[in-house]
């Protein structure tokens, strides 16, 4: 559970930003009647008990207990996954039996010398990390769980020591009735996941950042589990889209807009947007000039047009400037862009930033305070005062201590380098592994709250 005890600070009567300390230890499910059977090495070996027992949604907690343990028997928990292109993913930890052999990682803390420590239920989840260096967890299958092995072994030993028990367990995007649907509507290229049932159901788009292109499907799929029809939408280097483009077109953009408003199954009279980094400075730019957007969540995104000039009509928004004098190199040439890019607030930089005081959406700011691609927290916090000074009340801030630019739903690996779409070369995107792990698994059920909140009540 995260504590809000940092500072409130009020901008207005709705607006708001909230700072959140580092986050204490988080609760795991309650135990069903259901456990998993572990494939035990023999009939009076330990065995690993799961809930739910065999499968469950990625973003759901995972409650895991080994029994049949000696007393206080010190043991070495480890946890795996392959993502679709084999690439391993792995956390440990190590822990003490109780008195009884029992071993509950919802009450026993983690010993120090593995992944992580303390009382940690789903450490071994969110701890998850590539044995390949700057990997990113790859998953573009919705259809398909990502299969997770854990395993028990007997000490605290590295390498570790006899193996004890195993199990393994399914970690699925798509909840049972969840419908996914290509779109090849017009220009418009995607996937759209719709709910289970015939009801129409608040409608999302979901806009992804700008490094590698393609089609990001992970966080739509999820939502749609969550109630919300939501279109995963491509923009370029992606079947036959633009592969480089020089400049993107919100026209675009609005023809995916009024698809979702004409989709019998999207409840109006408005939609929201969902947009990471560069997707985030296009729905804040769709909010700024397109009707029926009724909410809008920016994922460490910039308030000015970023990368790629934005055209709609007769205007073009020109790019932020960058200064490549500030580019910093730190080790084995990663770079830290943290203060290349001009200021957007101040001449030229201005030019480039959206007009967001047109918006009639709600919005909300989700910001991690170690950004390093963008200064993100900077920025929210600016323009947030630009709209209080215009007497605008429609916006929020969720500023994380500790976290990174690549905000992913919860238990998704922390990726803390990446390739800069600018520069091209490898740099440090930020982030500590548990507060950054933490703000995802804290900042999801606000975006869904904020998103039933403002949609519902059209």
């Amino acid at each position: 559970m995260w504590w809000v005890t940092g500072s409130l600070c009020r901008a207005s009567s709705r607006g708001w930003q909230m700072r959140l300390p580092r986050p204490s230890p988080g609760r795991s499910p309650a135990w069903t009647p259901a456990t998993a059977s572990a494939c035990s090495l023999s009939s009076a070996a330990p065995s690993i008990r799961l809930s739910p027992a065999a499968r469950s949604l990625f973003d759901e907690p995972l409650a895991i207990a080994v029994q049949g343990l000696g007393p206080r028997q010190p043991v070495t928990l480890r946890a795996s996954l392959r993502d679709e292109t084999g690439e391993l993913f792995q956390a440990c930890a190590r822990y003490q039996a109780g008195h009884d052999g029992e071993l509950d990682l919802a009450h026993c803390p983690a010993l120090p010398g593995g992944s992580f420590c303390g009382l940690e239920p789903m450490g071994l989840l969110w701890a998850l990390q590539p044995q390949k260096p700057f990997w990113y967890m790859v998953k573009k299958d919705m259809q398909r769980p990502i299969l997770l092995q854990l395993e028990v072994f007997d000490g605290h030993g590295d390498p570790p020591g006899r193996l004890l028990a195993q199990a393994q367990h399914e970690r699925a995007f798509l909840r049972d009735g969840v419908r996914r649907v290509p779109v090849r509507d017009g220009r418009i290229r995607g996937t759209l996941f719709l709910p289970p049932g015939e009801d129409p159901f608040p409608g999302i788009i979901d806009i992804h950042g700008y490094t590698g292109g393609g089609l990001f499907e992970h966080r739509a799929s999820l939502l749609a589990n969550h109630g919300f029809a939501t279109l995963a939408l491509a923009y370029y280097r992606y079947e036959d889209l633009p592969q480089e483009p020089t400049e993107i077109h919100l026209e675009y953009f609005e023809e995916a807009l009024n698809y979702m408003l004409q989709h019998p199954q999207v409840k109006g009279p408005g939609v929201g947007l969902l947009g990471y980094s560069k997707g985030a400075d296009l729905c804040l730019a769709m909010a700024a000039f397109l009707k029926n957007i009724t909410a809008v969540v920016s994922l460490n995104g910039s308030m000015a047009i970023t990368i790629v000039p934005l055209c709609y009509k007769d205007k073009t928004i020109p790019v932020l400037a960058i200064d490549e004098q500030r580019v910093k190199v730190i080790d084995s040439n990663i770079l830290d862009l943290s203060d290349i890019l001009m200021s957007p607030f101040q001449a030229p930089g201005n030019q480039s930033l959206i007009p967001i005081e047109k918006a009639e959406a709600q919005l909300l700011f989700i910001v991690g305070q170690d950004d390093h691609f963008l200064k993100s927290d900077y920025y929210a916090t600016e323009v947030c005062k630009l709209l209080q000074a215009q007497g605008k009340e429609n916006f929020q801030i969720l500023s994380y201590p500790g976290t990174g630019h690549c905000i992913d739903p919860p238990f998704f690996p922390l990726y803390p380098i990446g390739n800069h779409p600018i520069l091209r070369k490898r740099a440090v995107m930020g982030g500590e592994l548990g507060a950054h792990s933490k703000a995802q698994l804290h900042a999801w059920p606000q975006i869904q709250a904020f998103f039933h909140k403002y949609l519902n009540d059209n």
